[in-house]
């Protein structure tokens, strides 16, 4: 049998496993089963081959750990080289630990990228670095103001409200923006919790008894520290799969200019889109920002035309992304205290 494209859309029931490990990506085959109305022989075999080719990864997602309540510093780059020289900035980008993200628009001179950054600082990169190569012809840089929606929230809506609630509160349900907060993160991870999350980070759906191996000390020990992690939401997993493999070929980046007194109200409204995978409040003159995936030329147009209707934005303008040059787990929310 010939092996299957690793650009064709995956079968309905793999989409909907791929679901469920975005509810929970330490979901067992036997609650997958139960929740999905598989077996769980079927939900082994599947997990198993939809890990063993890449296509699907699930990961520990690191969490924002904001001073004073405020949020983790990041800005949103949009720069515009010459052509032919858009692969050697691109390469350039991607080997830096502080570009998390870099994504290359249908435009074929522009790139959009993420970076982390102190809120407020005097950046190297965006001050010196990229303004003083000659093959960047402009950049414009807008601070992250607020976090509406981030990727490791979005659901690909494929279940059914009774399989979500059969699987549980495993996740952040579309729309619940938690305010930033410091939350339990003043609680210091000892060696042990360290040593687990180090473990899962790139692999969460490692055993307990796989990573009781790994840190010498009982299963048992392990699965109560892995339940305590997990109450405090310092263990927040992430599922990295190509959207084009959902189903949504089509990604648009959104820049939104919106009235002050509808900002809070637009930017709510995005996060509970379940096309929108990122929505943040920015500085500059597009104050939302925004991304989502799509089936079609045909759905991004109504959700243009239509979807952002009555929300007070007075100019949008959009990029369709040609290709995701780097996608790196951004910091989580963390779950405010109290």
């Amino acid at each position: 049998m010939a092996r299957e494209s690793t650009n064709s859309v995956l079968s309905l029931p793999d989409q909907r496993l791929v679901a469920a490990l975005q509810w929970d990506g330490r979901l067992t085959a036997e609650r997958a089963a139960h929740a999905l109305g598989l077996s769980p022989a079927t939900v082994r075999r599947r997990l198993h081959a939809l890990g063993a080719d890449g296509t699907v990864r699930v990961v520990v997602s690191p969490v924002a750990r904001p001073r004073n309540g405020g949020s983790a510093g990041a800005l949103f780059l949009r720069i515009r080289v010459l052509r032919g020289k858009l692969d050697t900035i691109v390469a350039a980008l991607a080997a830096r630990e502080d570009i998390p993200f870099i994504d290359i628009t249908t435009s074929g001179d522009e790139i959009f990228a993420v970076a982390r950054t102190e809120p407020g600082s005097r950046d190297q990169l965006v001050f010196r670095q990229l303004p003083s190569t000659q093959a960047v012809t402009s950049l414009e840089s807008a601070t992250i103001l607020h976090v509406f929606r981030l990727t490791s929230e979005w659901r690909h809506q494929v279940l059914t409200a009774a399989e979500r609630e059969a699987l549980g509160p495993g996740a952040p349900a579309v729309g619940a923006a938690a305010a930033t907060s410091p939350g339990p993160y003043g609680v210091d991870t000892d060696a042990l919790e360290q040593a687990l999350i180090d473990a899962l980070t790139p692999d969460a759906r490692l055993s307990a008894v796989a990573l009781a191996e790994r840190t010498g000390h009982p299963e048992s020990t392990v699965r109560r520290r892995l339940a305590h992690l997990a109450a405090e939401g310092r263990l927040v997993t992430q599922v990295l799969v190509d959207p084009r493999r959902l189903g949504l070929p089509i990604e648009a980046k959104f820049l939104l200019q919106v009235a002050p007194d509808h900002l809070a109200a637009a930017g709510q409204a995005l996060a509970d889109h379940p096309a929108v995978h990122g929505a943040f409040a920015t500085s500059g003159p597009s104050n939302l920002h925004a991304a989502a995936y799509f089936p079609d030329l045909a759905t991004l147009y109504t959700f243009l035309s239509h979807d952002l209707v009555g929300l007070g934005i007075t100019h949008v303008e959009t990029a369709v992304v040609s290709h995701a040059a780097k996608r790196t787990p951004m910091p989580v929310r963390p779950v405010p205290s109290g």
